[in-house]
């Protein structure tokens, strides 16, 4: 249910009406630091306490205000399954959304369009959300996860879906973590890279295309410092960010997402070709595309399939080598949904582009783009950017 203050909040920035196939306009902006989240919402994924089918304008999530919290994350699969999490100062979890394999973590299997505490669960520092499971890394190094196990994505070393949070077995001295479509990854504070979950495409990187219900080392990795997971590919930065480094991917490569000048997939890593001169400050994946931000000059470059444009290069041919994103500077942040994909300048401005059949550009239509025109001028103060690897809505904070 949805307080006074929320509810006045909601009838300022969206016509949405509550109920399925109202499509969510904005008004006029409001300035008020919020957690906003925008696009499909067939099942709660906004957080909004409404069933909307869409949402095509930033829309509040239900009683979260960016000043506490500290992390978002995007998950989901399909074009109208999503879940949202949130990571509040005080290292409790929120989440909402899609919820039939158990991935909010409340220990029921009931779908909530707004935000709930994730059971059981203190004392955490960083939050992913794949498909339709979620992780969390712990204070303490070690990560605990939720949700769907059909693949063994929890690392529990069974494959029996969870509703509350389980350790994942043999992992400590983790600093990072991310979730793909069906599998997870850990980074340790050696700088090697760990994966469990589902593999026909190798993206466990462990040379087998064989699914691990419990963590196994990516081979040929090390010096690591970053990791993002795509729907079924992966990307490490190896090298301290900024100073030079190289970009390594494995895993899924139809569309070229891996960015090395082919389309066969790879089951251990191998180096994306660079076209950029200088380091790499920031990497991101999404279904089947991938992103870098420079650390030079803070361009954008991607790769992949590019079918609705999510690559932003005014086309919509895929690259099997990184290209820039023309006209696009001063990038802070980027991430990468299904088929779509979202940027903070530094002038905090927010810009998107690819897909919108679910609004998920928010740039009040359903109207795709292949450049980055949209400015989501509702926006402001954000820190931070979230979409699904595998659906179709944005969050930001």
């Amino acid at each position: 249910m949805l307080s006074a203050v929320d509810h006045a909040l909601r009838v300022i920035i969206c016509a949405c009406r509550g109920g399925r196939g109202f499509a969510c306009r904005g008004r006029r902006p409001v300035r008020e630091r919020r957690v906003w989240s925008w696009g499909n919402n067939r099942a709660g994924q906004l957080g909004d306490g409404t069933w909307a089918d869409v949402c095509t304008a930033p829309t509040a999530v239900v009683g979260l205000r960016s000043t506490e919290v500290v992390g978002i994350a995007a998950g989901g699969f399909g074009t109208a399954f999503g879940h949202g999490l949130a990571l509040l100062t005080d290292g409790t979890v929120r989440s909402w959304g899609a919820n039939g394999a158990g991935q909010l973590g409340d220990s029921t299997v009931l779908s909530h369009n707004d935000p709930g505490p994730v059971v059981h669960l203190a004392g955490v520092v960083s939050i992913a959300a794949g498909g339709a499971h979620s992780l969390a890394l712990l204070t303490d190094h070690s990560v605990v996860a939720w949700g769907r196990n059909d693949c063994g994505q929890l690392g529990n070393g069974a494959n029996a879906d969870s509703s509350v949070p389980v350790g994942v077995e043999g992992l400590d001295s983790v600093v990072a973590i991310a979730a793909g479509l069906h599998h997870s990854l850990a980074l340790r504070e050696d700088g090697t890279v760990w994966a469990w979950g589902h593999n026909h495409n190798g993206q466990l990187g462990d040379g087998t295309c064989a699914a691990r219900n419990v963590p196994a080392l990516v081979k040929g990795l090390t010096g690591v410092t970053q990791i993002t997971a795509g729907a079924s590919h992966n990307l490490a930065l190896v090298g301290p960010p900024g100073n030079g480094g190289v970009i390594m991917a494995w895993g899924h490569n139809a569309s070229g997402q891996l960015g090395d000048d082919s389309t066969t997939n790879r089951s251990t890593p191998v180096k994306t070709r660079d076209s950029w001169s200088g380091g790499v400050a920031r990497i991101a994946a999404g279904a089947n595309h991938s992103a870098a931000i420079t650390s030079t000059d803070n361009a954008l470059h991607t790769w992949g399939r590019n079918t609705s444009g999510q690559l932003g290069s005014a086309t919509t041919k895929n690259q099997a080598t990184p290209i820039p994103v023309p006209g696009l500077t001063g990038i802070q942040l980027a991430a990468c949904g299904r088929e779509h994909t979202l940027a903070l300048l530094t002038d905090n401005t927010v810009r998107s582009w690819g897909n919108n059949c679910s609004g998920q550009l928010g740039n009040r239509t359903t109207t795709g783009s292949s450049t980055p025109m949209t400015i989501l001028s509702e926006l402001s103060g954000v820190d931070e950017l979230a979409a699904p690897v595998g659906g179709d809505f944005s969050l930001a904070r």
